[in-house]
């Protein structure tokens, strides 16, 4: 046995060889191009730290941030039928789904879910970018109508993140019937008296916006978000003129009155907690879960004070 070829030259090489490390370590961000490590940017809410660019963010992440301590419960959402159209383009309609299915680890391209947000219970749907373009199916139909009529049961305002694509092509007329049918389900709401609030992200489009992404008693867009229903390629296309420079984005639409808020992401829940409670006539959130102050506070547990040095009462 020759040990140095069997056991020195591997140690050697072992101490020098060039560790490989994970892909998803890093991401890099699409406005600026900077390469962000993994957990600063899961911690800033994928939001860029160099550009401020609000990259996707799926709907358990936002609600991880949005509940109280994160804490919430699903929502039931009807099944539909499966691929009704039986349709079939490069793939078949249901190997279309499992593979997004397999990707994202959600069921379809909506979650709702219903807790506490502010110590102000709701129930909040939010829309996936990452399933399919978070399209509009019968499934995102069965979902909203699901989300209203638990909030109308609960007599809950319903806060929705909207991120579309648009209307899901391999469902055909049957995915435009969700606007009508997501119509119906605000429409329902707003006869209950319970607040509708849409915070639109990038992007949201298409049929989506031309329905239930439109219709909140306020909306609130994050930074930069594409908000349209025609996407600015095709209307210069059709128009043949050069569009000014950020046409159809959240800022855009604020100043041309179509939005009531643009908001930074990691402020979007204080501004939702105090949205939601002034449209339900609460008083304002008291922030963090402190003990009522005590009738009788000692001076030396509040720095900075001086001492107490009178002298006490004379005995009466």
């Amino acid at each position: 046995m020759n040990w140095i070829s069997n056991y020195v030259r591997p140690k050697i090489n072992s101490l020098f060889s060039r560790r490989e490390m994970p892909e998803n370590l890093w991401t890099k961000c699409p406005e600026c191009g900077t390469m962000l490590f993994h957990r600063e940017l899961k911690d800033n809410l994928n939001v860029c730290t160099s550009c401020d660019h609000h990259m996707a963010l799926t709907p358990r992440e936002r609600f991880e941030d949005l509940f109280d301590g994160g804490i919430f419960t699903e929502v039931t959402v009807p099944e539909p039928v499966a691929d009704p159209l039986h349709f079939r383009d490069q793939k078949k309609y249901p190997d279309r789904l499992k593979a997004a299915q397999k990707a994202t680890g959600e069921v379809e391209a909506m979650l709702v879910a219903e807790g506490e947000m502010g110590r102000t219970p709701i129930v909040a749907a939010a829309q996936d970018f990452t399933f399919m373009g978070g399209s509009m199916g019968m499934y995102v139909g069965n979902a909203i109508i699901a989300a209203a009529e638990r909030a109308l049961e609960l007599k809950r305002p319903l806060i929705l993140f909207s991120a579309a694509g648009g209307a899901r092509m391999q469902e055909g007329i049957l995915s435009l019937m969700q606007m009508p049918r997501t119509t119906v389900a605000v429409e329902m709401l707003r006869e209950a008296g319970l607040p509708y609030i849409v915070v639109l992200t990038d992007p949201t489009t298409g049929g989506v916006t031309a329905s239930y992404a439109m219709l909140g008693d306020v909306h609130i867009a994050e930074p930069n978000a594409l908000i349209c229903f025609a996407g600015p390629r095709v209307i210069e296309q059709t128009i043949r003129e050069k569009l000014p420079d950020g046409f159809q984005r959240s800022e855009y639409l604020l100043d041309h009155g179509m939005l009531d808020r643009v908001t930074h992401r990691k402020a979007m829940r204080d501004e939702l907690v105090s949205i939601t409670r002034m449209l339900l006539g609460l008083p304002p959130a008291v922030r963090g879960d402190l003990p009522a102050p005590t009738d009788t506070v000692d001076a030396a547990d509040v720095p900075g004070a001086l001492p107490n040095t009178a002298e006490p009462d004379a005995p009466a």
